[in-house]
């Protein structure tokens, strides 16, 4: 055992983890798309670590601009000015769409949909917020809590005030239909439930424009505009949680410009840095930053505007468009959908596969008739999931592997010689659970 792997399981706590049988992998460096470990292996990051890393590895840009400004200022209250923060803010302004105008700064994407709460509870007066069952929204207390999926069990009870409805996973129908006959019925039964509910006390809907780490499902292009409908109809705000689907990943800036649909309020995080320096940041519309013109607003972080996350951020968004990386995202978007629709059709244990631009996940199952997940859902026993993750490891890929789903979600800077190379890693590795339901 390494003095680093001693010293991380003395003395810390790991994400998400059983603490005594999780691995300790010792990752020195990286690169673009690669990164290795300390026996100078390398892996092609074909998940974009936890989906956030979309420029890749030690971009000499974002460093040099994190030295420079660490040697101006390291750290300034956000009471008080910098011109990072200022420049940042106007990068995003640029490129959300409609009149998101405004920004507030926060450290990641749980304290974006925490804050995101409290302000959306303010302007409104209301107190109900509405979200999705296979939804995540960050650890913070507000944003398990309008999580849907099971990491918010063991923290109940949480905030009171939350509806839950049902997800567009047209695989998993919830309403047993199939699209395009369905009549989308998984935006009209938000309608109904708003009924059920009241209306006036929803202050807001919250949503990932294509959910993520519950398996990325991309909604059909009816839903995204009528859930927009629905909440004008009944004056409940929009919010949209881009920290995953946002910055590139879905071939646009974001997810909600697949549909040009345009929320009242967008959350992000990940992609504005890369997680080189932790980043989050709430954008709303004109109208809700007015409110606060002679109203105390209400939110407030001691690292908001961080001086050293601002200037990483500003370079960031400089290389997006410097290195036509969404344009990228798209084109190699529509190669790696073609490739898994090739795995798809060769090996029997995909059961599903959904992308759009370099987002996107292969669904395993033991038997396509019955579409039984070929891991259990929050199941405790990985199985045949560990040694698919193994597999992949062995040839150089990594991918962030939950549940029954492998995410493909590589850097958008990824070259189609890369690409290729980490689907043929998957491809041999599938051979494993093809091997499992055969036996």
């Amino acid at each position: 055992m390494s003095k680093a792997e001693n010293l991380e399981r003395q003395y810390v706590l790991r994400s998400w983890a059983v603490q005594g049988t999780m691995p300790y992998d010792e990752i020195v460096g990286g690169k673009g798309c690669w990164f290795w470990d300390k026996n100078g292996k390398k892996y092609l990051d074909f998940s974009s670590q936890w989906i956030n890393t979309n420029i890749g590895h030690q971009h000499p840009k974002v460093v040099e601009a994190i030295k420079e400004q660490a040697e101006k200022l390291c750290f300034i209250a956000p009471n008080f000015g910098h011109e990072s923060r200022g420049l940042l803010a106007e990068q995003i302004v640029k490129v959300t769409p409609g009149d998101l105008n405004k920004v507030f700064f926060t450290l990641g994407g749980g304290e974006s949909n925490d804050n995101a709460i409290n302000l959306v509870r303010q302007v409104t007066g209301r107190y109900k917020v509405m979200s999705r069952y296979r939804s995540y929204h960050g650890s913070t207390l507000g944003g398990l809590s309008i999580s849907g999926e099971p990491r918010r069990l063991p923290a109940e009870p949480l905030m009171p005030g939350i509806i839950r409805f049902f997800d567009p996973y047209c695989y998993r129908c919830s309403f047993g239909k199939s699209y395009p006959g369905c009549g989308i019925e998984c935006a009209e039964h938000i309608r109904e439930i708003m009924l059920y509910e009241n209306p006036e006390s929803i202050a807001a809907l919250f949503l990932e424009p294509v959910t993520g780490t519950n398996g990325v499902f991309v909604p059909p292009k009816e839903y995204l505009p009528r859930v927009r409908e629905i909440c004008d109809e009944f004056g409940v705000l929009l919010v949209a949680d881009e920290v995953m689907s946002g910055w590139g990943r879905t071939g646009k800036w974001f997810g909600v410009d697949n549909w040009d649909v345009v929320p009242d309020v967008m959350t992000m995080a990940k992609g504005v840095t890369q997680g080189y320096v932790p980043l989050g940041a709430i954008v709303v519309n004109q109208k809700l930053a007015d409110h606060y013109d002679d109203k105390m607003f209400w939110c407030g972080l001691t690292y908001s505007g961080h001086p050293l996350a601002c200037a990483a951020g500003v370079a960031t968004v400089k290389i997006y468009e410097e290195e036509n990386l969404i344009e990228n995202s798209a084109r190699m978007g529509e190669k790696l959908s073609s490739g898994l629709k090739r795995l798809k059709d060769k090996h029997p244990s995909v059961g599903d596969v959904r992308s759009i631009g370099l987002f996107s996940s292969i669904e395993l199952v033991k038997d396509r008739e019955t579409r039984e997940p070929l891991a259990p859902w929050n199941g405790p026993d990985p199985g045949i999931m560990a040694k698919i993750n193994h597999c992949l490891r062995d040839k150089g890929v990594y991918v962030y592997i939950r549940w029954n789903y492998l995410f493909i979600a590589p850097p958008l800077s990824i070259n189609e010689e890369e690409l290729n190379f980490g689907l043929e890693a998957v491809d041999q590795c599938l051979e494993l659970a093809d091997q499992e339901i055969q036996a």
